[in-house]
């Protein structure tokens, strides 16, 4: 331990747009794939001929509530239609659930209900969906989903067909949970644990490996945040977030680069979340919770004339420390942040659009000396029990994109810039000159890709280039350092459905990086990742197998700021971290029924675990994350109950990883339980539900606990513009310290507790 520290007008410009990059992206990264495909599959969607006749009249559907890609390739087999759908429409969304006698237009109608899209019937009888926000392709379309069509083709792709281990938490699941954290957010995912009850110090782990080892991402812009070990990696305001995704393991090629185990990318929200046509509106949100008084109030403004969109939101949050379930007071766990987001967007009559959103955070109180525990017996005696510390996150995005896709033209631009600041003071010894002095901590990457998706008959490529500058720097007063690293890279992700039961997608991607370390030696080196993923319907509309396998490349990773040494050797020489992956399982589901089963394995080799002695910039590590979960549900349409377990495995270098070795690395897990229920009582507009977590004893030292959390939500019919709010969260009050929480196993610490007993009331109004 570091003796000083734990530290974007026309169509003429617009076909010259064109040309430039499918010269480029289809010569350099997507010709080979694309030429390999069966020539029928290989002429533009838009431009097909393959398009079936629609009976005109009823036929039995029998589609569950799930995610909207997938519901649509359930109503594309049942009804003996085409379907597809665009992956930015899709991503996150869920569908609503469909059972009964109805047309195939009846029921697409019914399916997209409540999903945020729109489908516009063109005079030919073509059905488009789209993000609702934007224009219907044809002037005069109809768009109540009645008229008798011959042929319905919806545009675009089915959004991760064949990615086998995605999980999407939706806008809908976001709304359910009122998240106040991170933490929060996954409380139903045993498969995701969040360590720690201070927000400013939650990291995340998925499957136990943490995720700095994932390609996590903020509406499309790379993270690079590790900083110091005691904080948060990514610290985000979950009230402003619109959907999360997480590839648990194996990753698509076009998740980005350094997708070791898997990534993480969280999407905010949009004008189109709350506007469907021009207007301008606003949202007040205020929550009190009784354990610390912390009161969170938050206001946005947004609006939409014609192609111009623009969006501002701010987040006050100010509470003392709250209590464990012991009742005794929990020191450093004030509350005490500044978050907000800005969007604005345009987009022209010719479909191109741009965007350019700020987002960050600031976290800026008194906190446990390591901000991730209470206290250590280890602890040096001149060292105060809490200190200040200030937490800075901000994220600047640039995204364009053609919402008017043609074919084989259907591109995203994204250049983004993100940064993370951590301020602390360092206590020197009695006696010594100065007695303390202030210290930073900073991560910042300047990243960007693009990409273009070809549509085809049979599903689509998605083929672009990426790159990001990372720089860690450490700003001390006697020991500064920096550490720097640079990556181009070149993909593929095909994602196909070859034929009526299978689904599959594949993919692969070269980079070269170039590393800097803080003695300004520089290393380079290249490498190759693939993937391949896929399902198979053995018995349709009930039964599907699905596989996985992903090798990741991931370069040199960047060491944590607060540990770096100006005086490193870098003996032996850094070799690139790699990773392998595997995912297999199956899925049933039936007259609402679901029940679903993997297992899965995450090997990651030469993973950097630096410490700040000369000789120890470049400690190799071997961790392994291995295990299996499963899942069991109901859903009746107006309410669900699921059930999920998970016993997940890890080890570093062949031995059961623990919180310190796994710094950055793994955490343990063990097994977890999760629960989860609602009920939705239409015509009162009342909802009542509520999730339990159980983690029993583990590895004699994890102690067991059960948390249950409840939650009455109102939403008067007569005043659909307010929602009124109350729950309680560990109604039991249960005194712990969440399963991924650091020092749990070690007698020599003091971990964070979980809060006690808490009640929340929480009002939003919309206007």
């Amino acid at each position: 331990m570091r003796s000083h520290n734990d530290r974007s007008n026309t169509m003429r410009a617009k076909a010259r747009m064109r040309a430039v990059f499918i010269t480029k992206l289809t010569v350099s990264t997507a010709a080979a794939l694309v030429l390999s495909l069966p020539q029928a599959a290989l002429r533009p969607a838009a431009a097909q001929e393959q398009e079936r006749t629609a009976r005109v009249g009823t036929m039995p559907f029998d589609i569950p509530a799930q995610s909207l890609a997938s519901a649509l390739n359930a109503f594309g087999r049942q009804s003996g239609l085409q379907v597809s759908l665009a992956a930015a429409t899709s991503r996150g969304v869920t569908s609503t659930a469909v059972k009964g006698d109805f047309t195939p237009q009846e029921a697409l109608a019914r399916l997209l209900e409540g999903t945020g899209t729109r489908h516009s019937i063109t005079a030919d009888g073509t059905a488009i969906v789209t993000a609702r926000h934007l224009s219907p392709l044809v002037t005069g379309s109809v768009e109540d989903g009645s008229t008798t069509l011959e042929r319905i083709t919806v545009d675009g792709q089915q959004a991760g067909e064949g990615d086998v281990a995605e999980l999407n938490i939706t806008a809908e699941d976001l709304e359910r949970r009122n998240p106040a954290n991170i933490q929060d957010v996954f409380r139903e995912e045993p498969s995701v644990k969040v360590g720690s009850s201070l927000p400013m110090s939650q990291k995340v782990y998925v499957h136990g490996i943490e995720e700095t080892n994932l390609a996590v991402s903020i509406d499309g812009s790379r993270q690079n945040n590790k900083v110091f070990h005691h904080n948060a990696t990514t610290l985000i305001d979950p009230s402003l977030l619109k959907a999360v995704s997480v590839d648990e393991g194996v990753a698509p090629a076009d998740a980005g680069p350094g997708a070791l185990a898997g990534s993480i990318k969280y999407e905010t929200k949009d004008v189109s979340d709350f506007l469907d046509g021009n207007g301008f509106g606003g949202f007040l949100n205020s929550s009190y919770n009784t354990n610390g008084g912390i009161f969170t109030n938050g206001i946005a403004g947004y609006g939409r004339q014609d192609g111009l969109e623009f969006l501002g939101y701010f987040n006050l949050g100010r509470g003392d420390n709250f209590s464990a379930g012991n009742g005794s007071e929990v020191l450093g766990t004030g509350t005490h942040f500044l978050s907000g987001i800005g969007k604005v967007s345009y987009q022209f009559e010719s479909g191109d659009r741009v965007e350019i959103s700020h987002e960050g955070i600031n976290d800026d109180a008194a906190r446990p000396f390591r901000a991730n525990m209470i206290h250590t017996t280890g602890a040096r005696p001149f060292e105060p029990v809490l200190r200040d510390y200030d937490l800075k996150r901000t994220n600047t995005v640039l995204t364009y994109t053609d919402e008017t896709p043609e074919g084989w033209w259907d591109p995203k631009l994204v250049l983004a810039y993100g940064q993370t600041e951590v301020g602390t003071t360092v206590y020197l010894r009695p006696g010594l000159t100065p007695s303390s002095y202030p210290i930073t901590g900073t991560t910042s990457t300047f990243n960007g890709k693009f990409e273009n998706r070809f549509n085809f008959d049979i599903g689509t490529v998605t083929a672009g280039v990426d790159f990001y500058n990372d720089e860690a720097e450490l700003g001390d007063l006697f020991e500064p350092g920096v550490e720097k690293a640079s990556n181009v890279g070149a993909y593929v992700q095909a994602r196909l459905q070859p034929f009526e039961r299978a689904r599959v997608s594949f993919g692969g991607r070269a980079d070269r990086q170039w590393f800097t370390g803080t003695t300004e030696k520089e290393w380079d080196n290249s490498g190759l990742s693939g993937n391949i993923s896929g399902e198979y319907d053995l018995v349709p509309e009930f039964l599907t197998a699905k596989a996985g396998y992903s090798h990741v490349w991931a370069g040199i990773p960047l060491a944590e700021n607060f540990i770096m040494n100006p005086n490193w050797s870098y003996l032996p020489d850094p070799v690139p971290t790699t990773a392998d992956n595997y995912v297999l399982g199956l899925a049933a589901r039936y007259e609402g029924f679901s029940l679903e089963g993997s297992i899965f394995r995450t090997d990651i080799d030469n993973a950097r675990a630096a410490r700040y002695a000369v000789g120890s910039a470049y400690i190799r590590r071997h961790v392994e994350s291995e295990g299996f979960s499963i899942g069991a549900g109901y859903d009746w349409g107006d309410g669900y109950v699921r059930v999920k377990y998970v016993d997940i495995d890890t080890q570093i270098d062949g031995r059961p990883a623990d919180s310190d070795t796994g710094t950055y690395l793994a955490t343990p897990v063990g097994r977890i339980f999760t629960i989860s229920a609602a009920h939705t009582f239409t015509d009162w507009g009342l909802t009542v539900g509520g999730d339990v977590e159980i983690a029993p004893e583990y590895q004699d030292t994890f102690k067991a606990y059960e948390v249950v959390n409840t939650f009455i939500e109102y939403k008067p019919p007569s005043h659909q513009n307010l929602t009124l709010r109350a729950e309680v969260k560990n109604l039991f009050d249960e005194t712990y310290a969440d399963r991924a929480t650091y020092g749990q196993e070690f007698g020599v610490v003091t971990p964070l507790y979980q809060p006690g007993r808490s009640f929340v009331l929480t009002l939003r109004a919309t206007f």
